[in-house]
């Protein structure tokens, strides 16, 4: 090891330090979870592709283990292994995740994470403001002061989506490409036609007919072939499949008045303050009840200024962290509007559900990266 990367590296152990003391006199309890973790639960979130990022081992069943990649889902399953699952429960984390570099990439694939994860709070709003604040605290104990902050709100998006008027084929692929943060304009173009002439007929032909008739005419189809299921999927699903392609193929059922709804909305960003009153006026003019989901919105802000964060701290309704089990509240901080986030993190009640839970748990939590906490950290 070189005097750079010595240096470079205790400056790192120091930081997390701060940061851990810092957790704990905020009452955080430490929680580490185990090195290893079974890989199917990060391959059965985030995909095959993800498989590619884990350091893999197995042991003599055949069964997968990878060096853990992250924290938040090992949190979440010592959670519910514990006496307190169910109930509110406070931990803080730091150490070492593993994530092999994507191609073309160079480093060791070891990164310094720490964070903190709260469960089974009912005051959602509180809950979210504690960690927002509890983490930018702690970055300023490391040294990153002045970090600028973007919020968004998972749900409110998906209240708004919910009542817009369209096929649900529609509603789904903007919530999806709105997570991955595509542009509105991006996921309205049509999605390409990889099927050739003849499939871009029979899709077109679909959306002339009524979908009841549509649907039988795809399974008789099908049935006519011998097929019974493709991919694990059954003859009905594939038909509801091709309805869905046809649909998004002819932009049936979505009017111009929707789009450009949909447009405005998600152009919206400032301070919370006056990012709350433009949704406001656009739901009062389009007629959306989006009432509760802004009202809960506005708790939060109001409880934001109440902390009297000392962080530019901005809105935009088209800011997703690329993760599909954020419900909720979502932000990253930064260094500076174009930098990578220091600190991110979110609301997901449903993720614990998935893990095991008998039901949903309010949840909310976020990371910061050791390594970008100083301006001239070079990207993770």
């Amino acid at each position: 090891m070189n005097a750079v990367t010595a240096t470079s590296a205790e400056r790192e152990a120091t930081s997390l330090a701060a940061i851990l003391a810092h957790f704990a006199r905020e009452g955080f309890a430490r929680c580490e979870p185990r090195l290893l973790q079974p890989a199917h639960v990060f391959l059965d979130r985030s995909g095959e592709d993800f498989r590619g990022r884990l350091y893999l081992t197995s042991d003599g069943s055949g069964a997968e283990f990878c060096l853990r990649p992250e924290y938040t889902i090992p949190v979440c399953l010592d959670y519910l292994g514990s006496a307190r699952a169910g109930d509110p429960a406070a931990y803080a984390y730091g150490g070492s995740i593993f994530r092999a570099p994507e191609h073309g990439a160079t480093g060791d694939g070891e990164f310094l994470q720490a964070g903190l994860e709260s469960f089974g709070r009912q005051d959602r709003e509180a809950a979210d403001v504690e960690i927002l604040a509890a983490s930018l605290d702690a970055a300023a104990a490391a040294g990153a002061t002045s970090l600028k902050v973007l919020i968004g709100d998972a749900g409110l998006v998906a209240a708004f989506l919910e009542r817009l008027e369209m096929p649900p084929v529609w509603r789904r692929r903007l919530a999806a490409g709105h997570a991955r943060g595509q542009r509105i304009a991006d996921i309205f173009a049509s999605p390409r036609q990889n099927g050739g002439p003849e499939q871009s007929g029979v899709l077109a032909a679909l959306t002339k007919v009524d979908p009841a008739d549509a649907r039988r005419l795809v399974e008789d189809l099908l049935s006519i072939a011998g097929i019974t299921a493709v991919g694990g999927r059954s003859a009905a699903e594939i038909a509801e499949r091709f309805l869905d392609q046809a649909t998004l193929a002819e932009g049936a059922g979505v009017s111009n008045e929707t789009r450009a709804l949909a447009e405005t909305f998600f152009t919206i960003e400032g301070a919370p303050e006056s990012a709350s009153a433009a949704m406001r006026r656009l739901s009062a003019d389009a007629q959306l009840d989006l009432s509760a989901a802004l009202d809960a919105f506005d708790a939060r802000a109001q409880a934001i200024a109440a902390r009297g964060l000392a962080h530019e701290i901005r809105f935009s309704a088209s800011f997703a962290r690329h993760l599909d089990y954020y419900t909720g509240f979502v932000f990253e901080a930064r260094h500076s509007s174009d930098g990578e986030p220091v600190i991110g993190g979110g609301r997901y009640d449903r993720l614990l559900k998935t893990l095991g839970a008998a039901s949903d748990i309010p949840a909310v939590g976020a990371a910061i990266w050791i390594d970008r906490l100083s301006t001239s950290a070079g990207e993770a």
